[in-house]
């Protein structure tokens, strides 16, 4: 089965399961679906950053610093966030990643938009991404993930996820 045959929940403005269908539907039609993104540290407290390959469905070639996908259908968003994070890492037994908040990723320009749900995990396994997810990827300093926020060029909901994750770190603090 390919990604675009995945078949994923669509969901209403609520985050409730109002049907079914493919992944490849579910971008064409642009219908809302439900996503993780999970910020991923090793034990020098560094986050993973990534390019995605050209090959993906969705922001090919951007960097991203959030490891995740899409939900499938009937799946928790906690039960995706431990998959996605050991799959794209390449990695087996990831403690659970922990759950942070939801939002509803908006893109500005186009009437796309999922419910997305962010969480953290901390990985000092050593990390072999598939080669089918990740072009390049590095551990680095949150400082030196800042700099590069302005030079690079990030997937928007990635994006957006780490402006409301820095945002809900100040609030929490």
């Amino acid at each position: 089965m390919s990604a675009a045959d995945e078949i994923l929940d669509i969901v209403d403005e609520n985050d409730h399961v109002i049907g079914q269908a493919p992944r490849g539907e579910v971008y064409a039609k642009r219908l809302r679906h439900r996503c993780v993104f999970v910020l991923a540290r090793d034990a020098d407290d560094r986050v993973f950053v990534h390019r995605r390959t050209p090959g993906k469905l969705v922001f090919p070639s951007l960097y991203d610093m959030f490891v995740g996908g899409v939900v499938g259908a009937g799946e928790s968003y906690d039960e995706a966030a431990l998959r996605e994070a050991e799959e794209e890492l390449g990695v087996s037994g990831l403690p659970r990643p922990v759950p942070l908040f939801p939002f509803m990723y908006e893109a500005g320009d186009s009437p796309q938009s999922w419910w997305s749900y962010v969480y953290e995990v901390r990985c000092t396994l050593p990390v072999n991404p598939q080669v089918e997810e990740v072009a390049w990827h590095d551990f680095l300093p949150e400082e030196e993930l800042e700099r590069r926020l302005s030079t690079w060029e990030w997937a928007p909901d990635g994006r957006a996820a780490y402006e409301r994750l820095k945002a809900f770190r100040i609030h929490r603090a």
